[in-house]
């Protein structure tokens, strides 16, 4: 990661969100870019936790171009403070942390080993505070907003639809009367339901609100005011009156595409070189025989329906890769290992792409993250979804009800019955054959945007012609 010898010309800082999966895509981003912009030096300045788990000889087989360089931030926990269960302390405690002040200091280092003032700053998108730091510096601002463009809506509106629903609002997962009501009235939002919002746009009145929340209700206001705002996403996938309006209230929108996945994907590496042995079994399999599990790293997934995934695993004979963390595995019904042995196969970790390209997957179960939609599509396979927080429910809905790709599991919880119901009807239904044929014309738009004249590659060329020019 050292500079090349040829000084850059130009110099961006780039500020992620430096928790959960937001992280690894923006970097993505910055690598095509430092890769497609040579004489631009890019400062990535993340806490020191975040930037080690990105750059460590751990992912060896990840390349840096040498005009990137990572800087660390103050993490904002205290010293020697015990973290609780709850996943949003973590984000609470850096946001309190005088985050505008932590980064400038980031920002002040890169500066002063380079020489360089900053042209640009890129942040994601949920750290809107990110547009005075840029100001300050005198440089642009471009955030990337790494969900669905429909949950960027949902923020973007968020004074609009408090004061139309907050009102006795008691909270996400409580029945009300209203929660079944379509968004209609907001651009492309029509067939989202109020239920399907994000927790941090509609607040209980007896909840205080959280610093994470209140800096997402500023997204309508600060947006505006960046040079161009960056999309993982492709626009062919949006409805047409969710493009309009973003353009309307932005300017200049740009869909880049996928940022988790590099297309054409590359060839699946030989099998005997998976260390995780997930090649070599599935290799073993038919195709479209076989149901992935997966939640991603940041869900919780409830004792209750952990249990009715191995019950409805083990009832339907189905052949399953299940990624569970090895503490979970203590948690599953007595014997379930044992008896599945021959059916399926459990590991700590898969490489999800490679996985998922993978010709016997017939079905993903996953919690609906935007980037294992997003790398499902791809790749043609159908989906079971629980969505838990966040902008999951939103995906959900587009995967069901927008895309029709997929199931999102009945109740919005997993239950024996529900889940050997969906398996079958995507890998035995006439469904479930719909459902991929979507999928698979569905891969075929992302492809061609990602093609050279296709809109993605359209738009990242848009981006790298903005950051370097003079």
């Amino acid at each position: 990661m050292s500079l090349t010898e040829k000084t850059p010309q130009k110099h961006v800082a780039v500020l992620p969100f430096p928790f959960g999966s937001h992280p690894a895509p923006l970097l993505n981003l910055v690598r095509k870019l430092a890769h497609a912009a040579p004489d631009v030096r890019f400062s990535f300045i993340n806490t020191a936790k975040s930037n080690h788990s990105l750059f460590s000889a751990a992912k060896a087989d990840v390349t840096f171009p040498p005009n990137i360089k990572a800087y660390d931030l103050d993490d904002g926990i205290p010293a020697g403070h015990v973290l609780s269960q709850n996943p949003l302390e973590v984000v609470e405690l850096f946001l309190n942390d005088s985050p505008a002040d932590n980064v400038k200091k980031g920002i002040e280092a890169a500066v002063a080993e380079t020489g360089k003032s900053i042209s640009y700053l890129f942040s994601d998108a949920f750290l809107t505070f990110a547009g005075d730091v840029a100001e300050s510096f005198h440089a642009a601002w471009i955030p990337v907003w790494l969900a669905l463009p429909s949950s960027l809506s949902s923020h973007v509106y968020t004074d609009l639809l408090r004061k139309r629903y907050s009102c006795n609002y008691v909270g996400a997962g409580a029945r009300r009367e209203d929660e079944d009501g379509t968004l209609e009235f907001i651009p492309g939002l029509s067939s989202m339901r109020v239920s399907d919002l994000p927790e941090e746009v509609l607040v209980p009145e007896n909840q205080e609100e959280s610093l994470f929340s209140r800096a997402l209700a500023q997204t309508g206001l600060v947006l505006p005011r960046a040079t161009a705002v960056v999309m993982n996403f492709c626009e062919e996938l949006n409805p047409p009156l969710l493009n309009q309006d973003l353009e309307t209230k932005f300017g200049k929108v740009l869909n880049v595409g996928f940022l988790t996945i590099s297309l054409p994907p590359p060839p699946l590496p030989p099998s005997s070189s998976d260390l995780t042995g997930c090649l070599s079994w599935l290799d073993e399999r038919k195709a479209r025989s076989v149901a992935y599990v997966s939640f991603g790293t940041t869900a919780y997934l409830p004792h209750k329906e952990l249990t009715a995934i191995a019950e409805a695993l083990e009832a339907s004979g189905i052949p399953f890769l299940w990624s569970l963390m090895d503490n979970m595995k203590e948690l599953l019904p007595g014997k379930f290992l044992e008896k599945t042995s021959s059916q399926g196969k459990i590991v700590a970790w898969t490489n999800q792409t490679q996985v998922l390209a993978h010709t016997s997957i017939g079905v993903f179960v996953t919690h609906c993250g935007c980037n294992s939609v997003y790398e499902s599509m791809v790749f043609g396979v159908p989906m079971i979804g629980r969505p838990f927080f966040g902008d999951q429910r939103m995906t959900g809905r587009m995967v069901e009800e927008v895309w029709k790709i997929g199931l999102i599991v009945e109740g919005g919880k997993l239950t024996k019955g529900g889940l050997l119901k969906s398996l079958e009807l995507i890998l035995d239904h006439k469904i479930g054959k719909e459902m991929r044929e979507k999928a698979q014309s569905l891969e075929d738009i992302v492809h061609k945007a990602a093609s050279p004249g296709g809109s993605a590659t359209r738009d990242f060329s848009n981006l790298v012609e903005l950051i370097s020019a003079s």
